[in-house]
């Protein structure tokens, strides 16, 4: 599964200057890490964003914004937006804004070592 590259490179504009930002191919399509973790990304043509509880319903009433969900199970927290919602580097701003502000109240993760396969854990 393709997803837009133009978008992902918008977004990556947005967030220059973003400190421990990190890309991971995830759903078929790319995620923009931030503390390793997920803030927004692209997947297919919509833009993915990390909302907060507080915001996730009012996030779902703006225009071209619906459930993150193809597997049948909206993933709570996650927010597609649809093409239209992002066509200005204005709205795509505000959109990754919120999740990269609700993103930096989160823990950070810590990296976790990897065990090889037959050794002693």
């Amino acid at each position: 599964m393709a997803y837009d590259g133009k978008l992902a490179d918008r977004i990556r504009k947005a967030l220059t200057g973003q400190k421990e930002l990190t890309e991971k191919k995830m759903f078929g399509g790319i995620a923009f890490m931030l503390h390793s973790n997920m803030c927004c990304g692209v997947l297919k043509d919509d833009l993915v964003v990390r909302v907060s509880p507080e915001r996730y319903e009012k996030a779902l009433s703006q225009p071209h914004a619906r459930p993150m969900d193809f597997t049948g199970r909206p993933l709570k927290g996650f927010v597609f937006i649809g093409p239209g919602g992002c066509r200005t580097d204005k709205a795509l701003a505000k959109w990754v804004k919120q999740a990269t502000d609700f993103v930096m109240t989160l823990p950070r993760k810590q990296r976790q070592k990897r065990t090889q396969k037959g050794k002693n854990r």
